[in-house]
């Protein structure tokens, strides 16, 4: 995944752009830079790896040197960036947030019809955000090059490009990933997370539509492309990446997610009635507010039987290798074993991806005392990897754990028909998927938020929703 954040401003910009940009720090983790653009000095950027320490501390001495009126910051969860590209369109800076599918085919293309090169970076991996500078640079403007990029990326990809006279901020053609654009006396912001400038003054002014691209200068906004009628918005946004205070589409993560615990509690009535539990608790962060609203729903206390440590402790996800991971996942939360003990205890999660984690987690309740542990994910079991995001670095399906219990179940192939069923929430199938997920993982119970309800508890136009990672449908 990533973030970016960008300023056109009558005044220096950099104060912003340092904050504007740590706000997306919970949507990377590997790299983040900045670059400036000043009338006398010309571009100068920063870029520095922060898996171990955070945005902020890393560009401390940034933040004082650098000057300028208009800049773009980037948070990413991948490749290095932003880039500082001379082209034929003279000297510009480019940030992007996406993912491209076809990205083998199309450097082949550049470099059989133009030579040149690419950077590669460690694991033999492009720089998307470089091969994204070279397909605008196929085309005689810079507007044509976004479309052409735009047209001939398989994947999503949005991007900002920072120029001597302005900002372009291009949203993905079908607006899988936002940006909105914030006003105040001195200028205009754009970002991917609309919270991140509500503390620097800025006020709402306008969101991108689908394939939307605008430039952006100290004085105005112009729309260049207008946005398309079609939209396919990540649903995965408001269930997981998305920070509590933000709102795409105008929809709250936080509301949002406390609806999902809402229609789980419902659902649990209704299918499970002799459930018995004494306690309601969240996985922090994102599990919190539906396990909020399971506990307003269901009258079932809720209480914060471990509390994550986040002095030193920020994101569980730092570290590149996975097993490191999982252990300062364990690291950073603390048992409150008066709240534990002898408790049984429904526990309610994002979502289950792999399952380390959660059956970790569980482990350490069981631990600590308690006398069971239930477990409600807020989303459905998540089938197929994303196309079109970086939603994780999986290498392969077989990582999902749904997807591994299928395997264990039908074999290596499995086919469409067979796969469907198991998607299906009334099938045998999917109830015997559920049983094994379940006794992999631990828990005295186990019952996911089925896909209606989620779509429901964001409440726009389900065609505008993408559900690849549950239903393998575009």
């Amino acid at each position: 995944m990533g973030g970016y954040f960008g300023v056109a401003s009558k005044e220096d910009c950099v104060f912003d752009l340092y904050f504007g940009t740590d706000y997306h720090s919970h949507l990377g983790t590997r790299r983040a830079g900045m670059v400036v653009y000043d009338e006398q000095s010309g571009f100068n950027r920063a870029i520095h790896n922060i898996e171990n320490s955070p945005f902020r501390t890393k560009f401390e001495r940034e933040v004082v040197e650098m000057a300028g009126q208009m800049g773009i910051g980037s948070i990413s969860d991948f490749e290095p960036q932003p880039l500082i590209v001379r082209s034929q369109h003279g000297t510009y800076a480019i940030t992007t947030v996406g993912k491209i599918n076809n990205d083998v085919e199309l450097s082949e293309e550049i470099l059989q019809k133009s030579g040149g090169h690419f950077s590669e970076m460690s694991g033999g991996y492009l720089n998307a955000t470089e091969l994204v500078a070279s397909l605008i640079n196929q085309k005689g403007n810079i507007i044509e090059g976004i479309r052409n990029a735009q047209d001939k990326i398989d994947g999503s990809m949005g991007m900002m490009i920072l120029t001597p006279k302005g900002i372009y901020c291009a949203r993905d053609k079908l607006g899988r990933t936002p940006i909105v654009i914030g006003k105040k006396e001195e200028g205009y912001c754009a970002c991917f997370e609309e919270f991140a400038f509500m503390n620097l003054g800025y006020e709402p002014y306008k969101q991108l539509g689908p394939g939307e691209i605008v430039f952006m200068d100290a004085n105005k906004v112009q729309t260049l492309v207008q946005p398309g009628d079609k939209m396919r918005i990540c649903t995965f946004l408001w269930v997981y990446y998305g920070y509590p205070a933000s709102s795409y589409e105008g929809i709250s993560v936080e509301q949002m997610r406390y609806n999902c615990g809402r229609a789980l509690a419902i659902r649990d009535a209704q299918e499970n009635p002799d459930l018995v539990v004494d306690t309601i608790a969240g996985v922090p962060d994102s599990g919190i507010a539906a396990a909020i609203g399971y506990s307003n729903q269901s009258n079932i206390p809720f209480r914060r039987p471990f509390i994550k440590y986040t002095p030193t402790w920020a994101r569980s996800f730092t570290p590149t290798i996975q097993s490191k991971r999982d252990m300062i996942a364990k690291m950073k939360l603390i048992p409150v074993q008066e709240l534990i003990k002898d408790r049984r205890m429904l526990l309610v999660d994002d979502s289950i991806v792999r399952g380390t984690q959660l059956r970790e987690k569980t482990e350490f309740l069981y631990n600590s005392g308690a006398k069971e542990v239930a477990a409600r994910p807020a989303c459905p079991p998540i089938m197929f990897g994303c196309k079109y995001l970086n939603f994780s670095r999986s290498t392969s399906e077989m990582e999902l754990i749904a997807r591994r219990v299928i395997r264990d179940e039908e074999g290596e192939e499995v086919s469409h028909d067979i796969l469907e069923e198991y998607i299906n929430p009334d099938s045998e199938r999917y109830k015997k998927m559920v049983e094994g997920i379940r006794k992999e993982m631990g828990f005295a119970s186990l019952s996911y938020a089925r896909l209606d309800d989620v779509l429901n508890s964001i409440g726009i136009d389900k065609d505008k929703l993408c559900t690849y990672c549950w239903t393998g449908k575009e």
